[in-house]
């Protein structure tokens, strides 16, 4: 038995099936099914079971094991952090956000940090649903989670600090019309934050009862906005981000019966007493000037492919 498979089965157990844990890890879901494969011969116990509806279920041993395994995976995060110290390596900083804030945000307010704490830490990052930052910032997998309020967990563990408020808006091409019809007929373009129930996006298009057959799904959110400037369809946008591309005149706002609407940033971490010093440091920061300048106006923005590390894949090597 080692710490990855506990870690994975955590995840598992958490997020509800193989593919999403292999996708919070950044690994292939084989990889997955070997570590929960190893722990089932470690236990003589199946541990989780799928279900008739596609679901999983705990058995009553991987019930009883899941609480015991989340402590294990946090005092191993914690032990990896004293040794970390006693040899004098640079603070480990690991930050998680949902796509809008990864696409536009994230590199910038990293570097930035980096440039200004003077502290030596390595930071990594990656892109997260926000089920999956919530589920990994409780199992201590990574130390920092950028995106929806989160602060309403389970036992209490976690704190969420609004960080920047905006509003959520809906743009279409400047010269397109008005589509026919009620906001739940139209065809809605978005990135992958547009099939997350807990982001902004994803609760709008819920708010209208918009059809899965009406969602069009685009890899970033640059790519939803030069779709709808083309009048392929309408698009959400946080109003800051998208405004440079209203005042080229290539968007403009569409007014519907829920938006404009607010819209609050928050930076999620765990308790006080169970954070790293790299952690708080970063913390503090993303409530300086510098930082909110960063979040009010961040550049263009890259897709996040192009700087999606394998945030967790450290895991596998335990």
């Amino acid at each position: 038995m080692t710490v990855t498979q506990l870690s994975t089965f955590v995840l598992v157990a958490r997020l509800g099936s193989v593919g999403a844990a292999a996708r919070a890890l950044d690994v292939s879901e084989s990889a997955v099914s070997q570590a929960l494969a190893a722990l089932r011969t470690h236990y003589g116990d199946p541990l989780i079971r799928r279900t008739g509806g596609g679901g999983m279920r705990l058995t009553p041993a991987g019930a009883r094991l899941l609480p015991v395994a989340s402590r294990m995976v946090a005092l191993s995060a914690d032990a990896e952090a004293a040794v970390r110290a006693a040899r004098g390596a640079p603070d480990e900083l690991r930050v998680v956000a949902t796509s809008t804030l990864a696409e536009f945000v994230l590199p910038s307010l990293v570097e930035a940090f980096a440039s200004r704490s003077g502290r030596r830490t390595e930071t990594s990052f990656g892109v997260a649903s926000g089920n999956e930052i919530r589920v990994l910032v409780e199992n201590r997998l990574a130390d920092v989670a950028l995106g929806p309020y989160l602060g309403a967990a389970r036992r209490g563990e976690l704190v969420s600090e609004p960080l920047f408020r905006t509003q959520l808006v809906v743009v279409t091409g400047a010269r397109s019309p008005r589509p026919p019809g009620p906001p739940a007929r139209w065809s809605w373009l978005v990135d992958s934050s547009g099939t997350d129930p807990d982001a902004d996006s994803g609760r709008l298009l819920r708010r209208l009862g918009v059809a899965e057959g009406h969602v069009w799904v685009f890899p970033n959110q640059a790519a939803t906005w030069a779709a709808a400037a083309e009048g392929a369809g309408v698009a959400p946008a946080l109003a800051h981000l998208v405004s440079p591309r209203i005042l080229r005149d290539e968007l403009r706002i569409l007014e519907t019966p829920v938006t404009p609407s607010d819209a609050t940033w928050h930076a999620t971490v765990v308790q006080p007493e169970q954070r790293s010093p790299a952690t708080d440091a970063f913390l503090y920061f993303l409530h300086t000037p510098a930082a909110t300048r960063i979040m009010r106006a961040p550049g263009a923005g890259v897709p996040p492919s192009r700087f999606r590390p394998p945030v967790y894949v450290t895991l596998w090597g335990a």
